[in-house]
């Protein structure tokens, strides 16, 4: 969901800010979140507590791994927050992909209840529960991501249509996943992994390690957050400090063209260009 990113983005940056993340009026915002493991699943929770404490919205995060405490990257950004605070977040612990697909499936049932219904629906790493542990490379058989990425952009427009009819057509359900595509695999596997969510997840953040300094503990990344068609790249530059501080810095010029854009970025371009 770019537009929460975004103010993720602002709330923790460092310096002043002056332009917002941009997402073409015709992308759903959906988001696929790219990189470690570790640092995703960090950002994905700074989404969900801004969206939540920030924005007002209710929050369902689904994770194979209970939140014991907070990310330890976390801790020093939001001082003082406590897991029981996030009254707008439901954490939701599903071991296996068919007890994901089960969950997301009943949320069509919010339909004949007034009970809340989440504006945003957050998949933590969404290939552990497709292939297992990552003990090696990536199945052939695309079906599994396939489905559940389906099922989630389905559920999210049902939702959207709920949320609008009961606050007169302004809100929307969003879509945020994780998932780490780097694998044992041959590039044409993970291609073609990766052409398959972006049919549903419009919009990329990815989120690549440039430097790592253990004796500094300074770990800083770059943050790539990009629609496919028409081309559109902002950067971000991302600090994790010794003390557990997450910052974002724009990048300035943070609208750029296919030539700044990493290799990743240059193919998913070319992939729109011969759809």
């Amino acid at each position: 969901m770019a537009d929460v990113l975004g103010v993720v983005f602002r709330r923790f940056a460092t310096g002043t800010v002056t332009s917002d993340v941009i997402v073409p009026p015709h992308a759903e915002g959906n988001t696929l979140v790219l990189g470690d493991v570790n640092i995703s699943r960090s950002v994905l929770f700074l989404a969900a507590v801004t969206a939540a404490t920030d924005l007002g919205l209710k929050v369902l995060f689904f994770t194979q791994t209970p939140f014991q405490s907070l990310p330890v990257s976390l801790r020093a950004s939001i001082p003082g927050l406590k897991l029981e605070s996030l009254k707008n977040v439901k954490f939701v612990y599903v071991k296996t992909l068919k007890e994901l697909v089960e969950d997301i499936a009943s949320l069509h049932e919010l339909a004949s209840q007034a009970a809340s219904v989440p504006s945003l629906i957050i998949v933590d790493s969404l290939d552990h529960f497709s292939h297992g542990s990552r003990v090696g490379p990536l199945q052939d058989d695309l079906s599994p991501v396939a489905h559940v990425a389906a099922l989630l952009h389905d559920t999210a427009a049902f939702l959207s249509q709920i949320l609008q009819n009961r606050a007169d057509g302004q809100s929307l359900c969003r879509i945020m996943v994780s998932f780490q595509s780097e694998c044992e695999g041959s590039r044409d596997s993970e291609e073609l992994l990766l052409s398959v969510l972006d049919r549903y997840l419009q919009v990329r953040c990815t989120l690549e390690e440039v430097k790592r300094d253990e004796e500094a503990g300074l770990n800083e990344w770059q943050v790539y957050l990009s629609v496919m068609c028409p081309s559109l790249v902002q950067q971000w530059h991302m600090v994790l400090r010794a003390g557990g501080a997450l910052e974002f810095r724009p990048v300035f010029g943070g609208e750029q063209q296919i030539v700044d854009q990493p290799e990743k970025s240059k193919q998913e371009n070319k992939r729109c260009g011969d759809s």
